[in-house]
């Protein structure tokens, strides 16, 4: 008798849940459109203070001390990527104060946005 109530019962409940009640909320992980998945898959982008130390243009790369990344991570010295027109730029020089948006790609940390002190 108890397995036939609870029969009834489950078969109860499904009746009553529609498709949309069951699948309305996201899926962690899932994307729903093509810009959700954009926005899930960008990169995160902090903002960073420092100070560089060398100018390494045969890694197309920057190596900064910078200062403490609340929630990301301690004040540390790393190898940034930057882009060929940052190097290109004659303030890019050891001891130059620069700001910009910390990103990690695939290939390493990048500087992104990059402005160096004059």
């Amino acid at each position: 008798m108890k397995s036939v109530f609870l029969i009834l019962l489950i078969s109860s409940f499904l009746t009553r849940a529609s498709a949309d009640d069951c699948c309305a909320a996201p899926v962690a992980g899932v994307a729903a459109t093509g810009t959700e998945k954009e926005i899930e898959t960008a990169p995160a982008r902090h903002p960073l203070k420092g100070v560089v130390l060398d100018v390494l243009a045969e890694k197309s790369a920057l190596l900064v001390k910078h200062e403490e990344i609340p929630g990301v991570m301690k004040a540390m010295t790393m190898l940034l990527k930057v882009d060929a027109e940052t190097l290109k730029s004659d303030a890019a020089k050891k001891g130059a104060a620069i700001t910009g948006q910390l990103v990690r790609k695939t290939d390493g940390w990048w500087l992104e946005s990059s402005v160096i002190a004059k």
